[in-house]
């Protein structure tokens, strides 16, 4: 990933001196449990342990003989560790060690992106209460339906976070796998009590059936998790987009001293941030579709993923984590502005409790037919200027329906108010439990 959208922690887990530290790990684990097992001698695991040691420099000179990344990895290990070199590696294949070593990064990956989330389930949460009284314009198809509050509005994002936490969440279950069964998942050159004992130690979880490799569909449910997650961090994006835009400026983004909009219009002040993030989810689910072309694998196996795992997973990973990062300062620095959200309201001259008169006439002496045709004439009317209200006040057949007062009330907003407070009151209750 380029260093504009990479963030030092994450950055740091997908390096390849991350990869080979935890590849090094799986073969100290694996000796370990070899010489208590009287497989290979005590003394050899020692070594291994206490001498075994890499260098990128190093491994990289050693691959351009052998064309192969693990062999050029243990033949490094070896030289430093002497006569017990012999023993590093002892009974794995390749995959064993790459696996598993991509088991324990992912693990470590998605446990920054589950810190992510929550921070940004934090800044959401402010912002709901904050603003759960502030009333604004609900719109389907661009258009006024009828009144939310933006705190609301905004709980809608949180639940949706949440469900994509508890995919993360299971996708982090489902990756914690440890693979010691050899060339075809046969276990010809260890035993399943071997693969048991390391997994234990590594606090990992054995593959049930494997072929010469964890079955890629484990890490496909890691990008499908991480796919959902950015597109519901895009939902919120376009949402604060939309809002942005001079016809409705509802919310800004914060904007900060020197900061420049255009190089060309100084009065610019431009959704950068959503609109980055709206990007940025096109290229995850590029790596989401990735993932899942490499779970169909020629018989035990080929090297057709090794190529996209090398690119998509520390992209991805580092994508995610800045994408949770940039909409968590977004939310937090947003700024609302209610005194145009009640403006904007007001465009529509009290149409947006159209729904409420057309109950109201139902209620009365109007079949639902005639109700609506009723709403709809009055809504559609020449007299494009008056309040909605105020055409229903003198119309003879809806006054002599429901009166003047209940007019009033339906215009006064005061139940779609009540019934916002008490959703948005069950679902902060809710969010405590």
């Amino acid at each position: 990933m380029i260093a504009r959208y990479s963030r030092p922690e994450m950055t740091k887990i997908w390096s390849p001196e991350a990869r080979f530290k935890k590849m090094l790990e799986v073969e100290i684990a694996v000796a370990e449990c070899q010489a208590r097992m009287r497989i290979i001698p005590r003394k050899a695991a020692q070594d291994i342990r206490s001498k075994a040691k890499f260098s990128l420099a190093r491994i990289t000179e050693i691959e351009q003989t052998t064309k192969h990344d693990v062999i050029a990895f243990v033949t490094n290990l070896a030289e430093n560790v002497g006569e017990s070199g012999k023993f590093i590696h002892y009974g794995m294949t390749s995959s064993d060690v790459l696996d598993t070593a991509l088991s324990l990064q992912a693990r470590d990956g998605l446990e920054q992106i589950l810190k992510e989330i929550a921070r940004l389930e934090k800044a959401l949460l402010k912002k709901i209460k904050e603003h759960a009284g502030t009333l604004c314009a609900g719109r389907t198809h661009g258009m006024h339906a009828e009144p939310t509050s933006f705190g609301y509005k905004l709980a809608g994002f949180y639940a949706e976070l949440h469900r994509n936490k508890e995919r993360v969440a299971l996708a982090w279950e489902q990756i914690q796998i440890a693979k010691f069964s050899g060339a075809v998942g046969t276990y010809s050159t260890q035993t399943e009590e071997l693969e048991r004992k390391v997994a234990k130690q590594l606090e990992l979880v054995p593959e049930t059936i494997a072929t010469q490799v964890i079955p890629r569909d484990r890490h496909a449910e890691v990008f499908n998790s991480l796919a959902l997650l950015t597109s519901g961090i895009e939902r919120l994006a376009i949402e604060l987009r939309h809002l942005q835009r001079t016809e409705l400026n509802e919310v800004v983004e914060a904007f900060t001293p020197g900061q420049k909009g255009s190089s060309a219009m100084p009065h610019k002040k431009n959704p950068i941030s959503a609109e980055n993030l709206t990007g940025c989810a096109r290229l995850m689910r590029s790596y989401q579709m990735a993932a899942m072309e490499d779970i169909a694998l020629w018989h035990e196996r080929d090297i057709s993923h090794s190529s996209v795992e090398r690119v998509i997973f520390g992209d991805a990973f580092i994508l995610c984590d800045y994408m949770l990062s940039r909409m968590t300062d977004l939310i937090s620095g947003l700024y609302v502005n209610k005194v145009q959200m009640v403006q904007n309201m007001a465009l529509s001259q009290g149409q947006l409790f159209s729904s409420h008169l057309l109950l109201a006439l139902v209620e009365k002496s109007f079949s639902r037919e005639q109700a609506y045709a009723k709403v709809q004439a009055l809504s559609h009317s020449l007299k494009a200027r008056e309040q909605l209200k105020d055409k229903a006040l003198k119309d003879p057949e809806v006054l002599k329906a429901i009166g003047a007062k209940q007019i009033e009330k339906i215009f006064s907003g005061g139940t779609h108010k009540a019934a916002i407070a008490e959703a948005l009151k069950r679902f902060l209750h809710s969010i405590k439990g």
